[in-house]
């Protein structure tokens, strides 16, 4: 069955894994802009990084497996909290996003929760609105439930398009907070984000509209297949094979559908 992994950090992974993810069925993934594991201090470091996933991670991932492989660019929450550095990173932002693999802004949101993250949030969701843009948003990893209501307060106060939004890193503490909206949930199939057998709980009773299941995979223990065994083990359960297909291909794409420059043949 095939498999769209809609938040995969692959610019931190081998090109064995690339190899291995398309063998386990993963054809497509979305790659957001994230925080590397150590802060930049200079605004040319994220010029540098965007360039990198857009053009060599999509090269990389056709040369080594096929895979069709896109982007989403934003300025992550951790690193928005310098403040300078960030207001040149938001400057220059609308200029990626006309890129051919770029499919969005991402992933912004909350760390710490501080205002100058709020700052970044809110600028970076008009950008994507006035792009028409989907955009992924990240839940702190600390005062998760807080946060996620932060989070739906500034969306709602926006008043930007809800069905563009996937609020991502959801556990079974937030999915009610999301839930509220007409956002897209995302699940991180990660660990200390949400193991894979209350995920797929917590799909068996939400139902699978608007849900969305992500491996984060990066540099920290995590796995590129996240999303391939989730689809075995809810099969496994003996879901129906259109609802999970719903769940692993059909949303993803229905989500990132949204933007002009996903061309991911269905």
């Amino acid at each position: 069955m095939r498999v769209i992994d809609p938040h995969m950090h692959m610019v931190s992974r081998s090109s064995d894994d690339y190899k291995r993810a398309r063998r386990a069925g993963i054809e497509c993934c979305i790659e957001p802009a994230f925080w590397s594991g150590q802060d930049k201090h200079n605004a040319g470091s994220f010029f540098d990084y965007f360039e990198q996933i857009i053009e060599h991670e999509t090269a990389r991932a056709e040369r080594t497996a096929g895979m069709d492989h896109y982007v989403t660019i934003g300025l992550e929450p951790k690193e928005a909290n310098y403040r300078e550095m960030a207001e040149t990173v938001l400057e220059r932002l609308p200029d990626y996003l006309d890129r051919d693999p770029v499919v969005g802004v991402g992933e912004i949101g909350y760390d710490q929760q501080t205002d100058a993250e709020e700052y970044a949030f809110r600028k970076q969701l008009r950008i994507a609105e006035a792009h028409e843009l989907p955009v992924i948003v990240h839940t702190p990893h600390e005062n998760k439930p807080s946060g996620t209501e932060r989070i739906v307060e500034v969306i709602e106060d926006e008043g930007v398009t809800q069905e563009r939004i996937v609020i991502d890193h959801n556990t079974e503490e937030t999915v009610d907070i999301s839930a509220r909206t007409d956002c897209w949930l995302g699940f991180t199939l990660y660990p200390g984000k949400i193991e894979t057998d209350l995920a797929i709980d917590l799909l068996e009773e939400y139902g699978t509209d608007r849900m969305l299941l992500n491996s984060a995979a990066d540099w920290d223990p995590s796995d590129p297949l996240a999303v391939p065994n989730a689809r075995d083990a809810m099969l496994d359960r003996g879901w129906n094979r259109e609802a999970v297909r719903t769940v692993v291909f059909d949303n993803p794409y229905e989500f990132f559908d949204q933007s002009p420059n996903f061309e991911y043949e269905r």
